[in-house]
């Protein structure tokens, strides 16, 4: 399917400090055109059409009623962390927007780390390692 085919979605950026993983970008890319942040707002009349979805990593990018009123043909905001309390849900819902999340991706690995330092707390792990 060539890219122009490909549902857009919109991200903050990719790589550096706020933007969505290298190695998850180049997983979105098989299935998405990404639409960075800086693409969208330099040419935001062709863009918004082509969005249809808006992934949200690490709480980035920002949606607010501006945002959701440039992008006509949204359907989905999919956020990928746990909790979804950094997004104003009736005020998305109000533009006919789904929102989803993981809610399970990260379970195991937050018992791991909990148990783990629960672990080293009462062996006194740490004291030792200095």
């Amino acid at each position: 399917m060539a890219e122009e085919e490909l549902p857009g979605v919109l991200i903050l950026d990719i790589g550096g400090t706020h933007g969505v993983l290298e190695d998850l970008a180049a997983l979105l890319k098989k299935h998405f055109h990404l639409i960075t942040m800086k693409e969208f707002l330099g040419n935001r009349e062709e863009m918004s059409k082509k969005i249809q979805s808006i992934f949200v990593f690490e709480c980035r990018p920002t949606i607010d009623c501006e945002l959701l009123e440039s992008l006509p043909n949204l359907k989905v905001i999919g956020n990928s962390g746990v909790g979804v309390d950094h997004l104003d849900l009736k005020m998305i819902s109000s533009f006919g927007v789904k929102v989803t999340n993981t809610p399970h991706a990260v379970a195991d690995p937050t018992a791991d780390i909990g148990m783990a330092l629960m672990l080293a707390s009462a062996r006194r792990l740490v004291e030792g390692n200095v």
